[in-house]
This record gives structure tokens, C-alpha cells and sequence, in this order.
């Protein structure tokens, strides 16, 4: 079954203050969506951004993000004026978002909020904590300490409550009670509003797929609250971590930080913990992107000392035996295997066994940077069960990608795609774009960038770097009606009619 989509981030939504949210402009998406017949938007994770504003660095892999809880519906429910949130400086320039106001300024706007709610007297509020006790407790009041301790790491707090002494737990859980709540709080108010906007897109023919980090983040309240369920030594720290070998993108590798998982232990407990993880986010995505499902098979193991990825080496993952526990447990999943990079025999073993369908990225069949076999990537190679996109987040956009690449590289999409030199990259990007929803996948996702033929200054995210990612937001004039019928042309005119 031929299907289309397009990724673009909850955070890159237009919006009033700041960030993209679950309010008007979200709903407005899906009926456009709708209208130039999609079936699929695609986001990235949702999970509480830590230092870096990266998605794929959260506070914790069962919480939802409370930047993206609307203002303008708690306005509605009078919990907050319109005059304290036009009144908040979010920053100026709406087609980026400023994280470091969005941190000052938002979360004290969410904690009156709060302060107005009166959650004791709210029985679905204590309903949903009873419902998510499993996890929501343990973050709430890992939230709460980063608050008390200047949000220092975990692992630099003082030594009982670091290690999670049970007398400590109970001093802290009465002491920052309140802001524990609110941070319950939060999550009750971003479930809410996350979940009647999904009710509203699959109502109208859209599904969401979400995406999902393979590691969690070093501090974060999964390592807090279980260390055991990943290498970690004394005082709370990593013994090795996770992150990419040196390739054509980066020389020096990628240090990732994040912990690497216990397998062992994964093993033993019948992957519980994962089974839990995906359950959860089932409730809130009706398809799974699951990223660097390569690790699985092996992960790239780094000594926590490192200072950079270049000493680390490989190592066993689960293998099938982790999908077979969660088929048992979960039944046939929705599952998308970002099985991208440098893919060996038995990454693609992992991938065919499970079922999943793998990741096909058009500028990886004409870029010598990619270190994988630039072959799987070029459409006529790809399989039905398969997933193609121009690019991801990770990537330049296409048109930022034909500036980057080299003469020869350029030349031969030229070739492939029957173009004249001297035509205008405008031009490319399209022909591009049409390879891939033109191509035999069954699923293709198009980032909303390559639809509006923005370059390099509308990027998500350049891997290795910090300050300058996630930042990129559209306006309400930029997606205008020529472009949606542009969309939905080639929707119909390539059979991906959901």
C-alpha cells in the first residue's frame, strides 16, 4: 500500500510564542495535511529536551515536552491571561526559536498555571498519576532536585539522595512537594492536549509517526532512578558510551555521551523495560521510527573518558531476540528501522528478520561522505517495504545538499535524473523530490523544507554541533496554497492516494 507524508517537527509549527505547540496551528497542519491527501506527519521525539534543545537528549523516555503544551488552551481554560503570555519575551525572530528565552520565559507562565489549576480538587489529574506511577514519579521529582540543585547533573548531587537513599527519597519527595506536582502537572496537561490533536489527525486520515531515541540521556531520569539497567560504575557515571566511528561526515567520529545499555541485564528481566518504553509510546505515535536501529545488531562502544569517538570499538547488541520479546508482548508493531550509516550483512540480517522496514535516503546515493553502500540508495534499487525520504533531520536539506556537494557529485544527479546542466537547483530539488515519491517504496516522507526549496539556513540539525540546531520554525505565509497543490499533484500523480 503506496503512502506519503511529511516531516516536520512539532517545534517548527507557526505559533505565537515561541515554539510550536498542540494549539490552532497544529490542527491547521492536519487539515492541510488532509486536504493534499497525506497520510503520515511526521515528527520528531517529544520527550523534555535537556541541555542542547536536542529531542534526542531528553530528561526522560516516558515524558512528553512542556514546551509544546499550548498557551493559548490553558488561556481558554483560565489559567492564564492573554495579557501575562503576549507580555512574555519568547524572542524576535518567529521563524526561529530561542531556547534560552523559551526557558525563561515559559515554564514561569506554566507554573501559574498551575498554581491556578487546583489539581487536588482534579480527579482525571490524579487519575493519570495513578495510571503512570510507574515513571512519572521518579521524573517529577528527579525535575523537582535539577530545580533545588541548580540543575546540576544527578551525579553531582550530594552522595544520599544521588544514590537514591530510600530516607533521602522521602525527605525530598515531602520537602519539593509542590514542585513535584507541577511537574506532574505538566505532563497531565501535555497528554491531554497531545492526545485530542492525534484523535483529531487520525479522525481525519493522518497518522503520526514518532520517533524514538535507541539510548537515553546521561542525565536523565531513567539512569537516576535505574542504573542498573545500563553501564554504569561508581557515583552514578558511565563506563562507556555510546556514539558513531570516524566517517566522511566526521573525521573524529561522534561522541554521543549517552549511556550504553546493560544487555545483559535487558536480557534477563525479558526486555521488560523496553516492552514498557514501547508501550508507552504507542499511546502516543500509531508508527515508531526507532533511531540507529543498527546499534541492536552492534553498538559503538566509547570509554566514558574519551574525548572523542575515535577509540571506541564495536560490540554485541541484542539482536532479534529483544523484536521477539516485544512481538510476544506487543503483538505486530508499526516499526521503522533507521537502519542508515555504514550497514553490514548483519544490520541488514536484523532488518529482514524483524520484518521492519528500512530507510532509503536519496542524498546518500550520490554523496561519497556516506560511508555505506551508496547503491541501496538510489531508487532503483530500493524494495516495497521500505521507507524513502529525500533527507532527515539530520541532513542538509536538498537544496542546502546540491550547494555542499562536489562538481562530480552534482553532475551525476544530473545524469540520474535526466537534467541539462545549467539548470536551476530549484529544478534538482524537484526532480529529486519527485524520485522519491515516484519511487517503489511503500512509504515515502518528504521534509517540509524540500517542498519550499530552502537551503542550508533552514536545517535542523548538523550532527556534532551545538547551538545552532532545532531552531528552524516556519510562518503562516510560508506554506501557501501553491505549494500545497504541488503536493498533492504528486500525491495523486505517483499513486500514494491514502
Amino acid at each position: 500500500m503506496r503512502r506519503i507524508g511529511i516531516l516536520l517537527h512539532v517545534s517548527s509549527l507557526p505559533g505565537r510564542y515561541g515554539i510550536g505547540s498542540f494549539g490552532k496551528e497544529a490542527y491547521r497542519f492536519v487539515d492541510k495535511l488532509k486536504a493534499a491527501k497525506q497520510s503520515y506527519w511526521q515528527i520528531l521525539p517529544l520527550g523534555p529536551t535537556s541541555y542542547g534543545d536536542s529531542p534526542y537528549q531528553s530528561f526522560s523516555t516516558f515524558a512528553g515536552n512542556p514546551y509544546f503544551i499550548d498557551l493559548e488552551m490553558l488561556i481558554e481554560e483560565g489559567l492564564l491571561t492573554k495579557k501575562e503570555c503576549e507580555s512574555t519575551d519568547f524572542g524576535s525572530n518567529p521563524k526561529k526559536v530561542d531556547y534560552k528565552k523559551l526557558y525563561e520565559g515559559r515554564y514561569e507562565l506554566l507554573h501559574k498555571a498551575y498554581e491556578r489549576a487546583g489539581v487536588f480538587e482534579n480527579e482525571a489529574f490524579k487519575d493519570f498519576v495513578y495510571e503512570n506511577s510507574k515513571w512519572i514519579w521518579d521524573y517529577a521529582l528527579f525535575m523537582a532536585l535539577k530545580d533545588y540543585f541548580n540543575g546540576e547533573p544527578f551525579t553531582s548531587w550530594p552522595t544520599d539522595i544521588r544514590d537514591r537513599y530510600d530516607y533521602s527519597i522521602n525527605y525530598y519527595r515531602e520537602k519539593l512537594y509542590f514542585d513535584i506536582e507541577f511537574y506532574q502537572f505538566l505532563q497531565y496537561k501535555f497528554d491531554e492536549q497531545w492526545k485530542k490533536l492525534k484523535a483529531y489527525a487520525n479522525e481525519n486520515g493522518v497518522e503520526i509517526i514518532g520517533d524514538i531515541p535507541i539510548y537515553v540521556a546521561m542525565d536523565s531520569a531513567d539512569t537516576w532512578a535505574h542504573p542498573e539497567l545500563f553501564q554504569i560504575g561508581e557515583e552514578g557515571k558511565a563506563t562507556a558510551v555510546a556514539g558513531c566511528p570516524p566517517d566522511g561526515f566526521a573525521p573524529d567520529g561522534q561522541l554521543w555521551g549517552n549511556p550504553l545499555y546493560n544487555w545483559e541485564y535487558h536480557r534477563n528481566t525479558g526486555f521488560k523495560w523496553w516492552i514498557k518504553r514501547l508501550k508507552k509510546n504507542f499511546e502516543w505515535y500509531d508508527v515508531i521510527r526507532i533511531d540507529h536501529f543498527r546499534g541492536f545488531d552492534e553498538y559503538y562502544s566509547i570509554p566514558a573518558k574519551d574525548k572523542t569517538a575515535a577509540g571506541g570499538h564495536w560490540e554485541k547488541g541484542p539482536g532479534i531476540e529483544l523484536f521477539n520479546r516485544i512481538k510476544e508482548a506487543l503483538g505486530d508493531c508499526r516499526l521503522i528501522a533507521e537502519d542508515l550509516g555504514y550497514v553490514t550483512d548483519s544490520v541488514r540480517k536484523l532488518v529482514n528478520d524483524s520484518g521492519y522496514p528500512g530507510m532509503k535516503v536519496i542524498e546518500f546515493a550520490f554523496d561519497s561522505r556516506d560511508t555505506g553502500n551508496a547503491n541501496d540508495y538510489l531508487p532503483h534499487n530500493y524494495v516495497r517495504n521500505s521507507v524513502v525520504y529525500t533527507g532527515t533531520h539530520d541532513n542538509e536539506t536538498v537544496m542546502g545538499w546540491l550547494n555542499d556537494i562536489t562538481e562530480k557529485e552534482y553532475n551525476k544527479v544530473l545524469e540520474y535524473f535526466n537534467l541539462k546542466k545549467g539548470v536551476k537547483h530549484t529544478e534538482v530539488c524537484d526532480a529529486v523530490v519527485r524520485g522519491a515519491v515516484g519511487s517503489v517504496s511503500d512509504t515515502c516522507i518528504i521534509p517540509i523544507q524540500d517542498y519550499l526549496h530552502y537551503d542550508h539556513n533552514y536545517r535542523m540539525n548538523t550532527p556534532s554541533t551545538i547551538g545552532k540546531n532545532w531552531m528552524f520554525r516556519l510562518t503562516d505565509k510560508e506554506m501557501s496554497d501553491e505549494v500545497w497543490k504541488k503536493i498533492k499533484y504528486l500525491t495523486e500523480l505517483y499513486g500514494r492516494v491514502r
